[in-house]
């Protein structure tokens, strides 16, 4: 196991690597004058041409990414010479808003905790939604337990984000007033507001996926119930409790955990449309106002954060894979 551990911390430094050069060179290639965007409206060619060294964009791409990686490990200042109006970034540096006058990191590190709270709030509802029902379809196959479930889910999954949103917003917010208008704080400041504010994101997130895994739950409990060891387990005298749950279940968590993995890496790089629609100040609205701005600093950062997210996800699901199925750790 510690080998297999080894081996996949190793593939995990050389795809973050990897992904690195990607999106440097990717973002570097744009069409879009960095220098100019970032000096703002009143732009001369003089000052287009300071910003133009000031970022080091006058470097080939080779030079900037190993500047790039360099700040990362100990820092960088803007002029990379220094100077008198030098501007320091600390290490670990991913970058230099010029527009919001502050470093990459400390835009994400403010805007962190939101998508942090959003998105365990939500693969902690959709995930325990998602695999009781799926559960209980599969128990119930046929009858109208069954179908009901499957009919909400097949509602849920096709209703868009942004929709569901808005519906939930104006009636339970502006139609009843059952909850005040969002207005996010810190859980460790106001617990009972930082409650009222993300109840409704959590909810509107944990139907559109709860309606996948509810789906994807019902089909591979189908799959395993039909299997000899099920009809075995049964044959011995075990409760239906111990073989639906320690014996069916876990079978068929591999894909399960694959998905959850994925999806909870994919909300820590932001719920654009969920935070949008709620005003949550989250890693995905610090994406759009980017893109508006726009900012091609902080849109790399926020791409090799997301990223990030997702390959280290995939190790942890990795891992877990050991944990779940016997054969996996055989084979590691």
């Amino acid at each position: 196991m510690s080998g297999y551990l080894v081996r996949r911390l190793m593939l995990l430094v050389l795809m973050l690597v990897l992904l690195s050069m990607a999106v440097f060179v990717l973002f570097s290639l744009l069409p879009a004058d960095v220098a100019r965007l970032s000096c703002g409206k009143a732009c001369t060619p003089e000052i287009i041409e300071a910003n133009r060294i000031r970022l080091g964009l006058d470097k080939s791409v080779i030079e900037q990414y190993w500047v790039f990686v360099k700040g990362i490990f100990a820092g960088r200042t803007y002029p990379e010479g220094g100077g008198p109006a030098a501007l320091v970034c600390a290490a670990p540096c991913l970058g230099y808003s010029f527009r919001k006058n502050a470093t990459v990191l400390q835009l994400i590190g403010e805007r962190l905790p939101a998508t942090i709270w959003l998105a365990l709030g939500a693969f902690v509802l959709f995930m325990v939604v998602g695999m009781v029902t799926g559960v209980l379809a599969a128990l119930r196959r046929g009858r109208w337990q069954d179908k009901s479930i499957m009919g909400v889910a097949l509602l849920g999954y096709s209703l868009p984000s942004f929709f569901l949103g808005l519906v939930v917003l104006f009636f339970v917010i502006i139609r009843w007033k059952l909850l005040p208008y969002p207005s996010y704080v810190s859980p460790f400041e106001n617990p009972e507001q930082f409650f009222k504010t993300m109840l409704l994101p959590w909810i509107v997130l944990a139907i559109l996926y709860a309606a996948f895994y509810t789906r994807l739950t019902r089909s591979q409990m189908l799959e395993t119930l039909g299997e000899d060891y099920i009809r075995t387990a049964r044959a011995k005298g075990l409760p239906e409790r111990t073989v639906v749950g320690k014996h069916a279940l876990r079978a068929g968590l591999t894909p399960i955990v694959t998905a959850g993995g994925l999806d909870l890496a994919g909300l820590l790089g932001g719920a654009i449309i969920t935070e949008s629609v709620f005003s949550l100040p989250g890693i995905g609205s610090l994406a759009v106002s980017a893109v508006v701005d726009p900012d091609l600093p902080v849109l790399v950062g926020i791409t090799l954060i997301t990223a990030f997210f997702v390959i280290v996800a995939n190790l942890i699901v990795d891992l877990l894979y050991a944990a779940i199925d016997p054969r996996v750790r055989v084979a590691a």
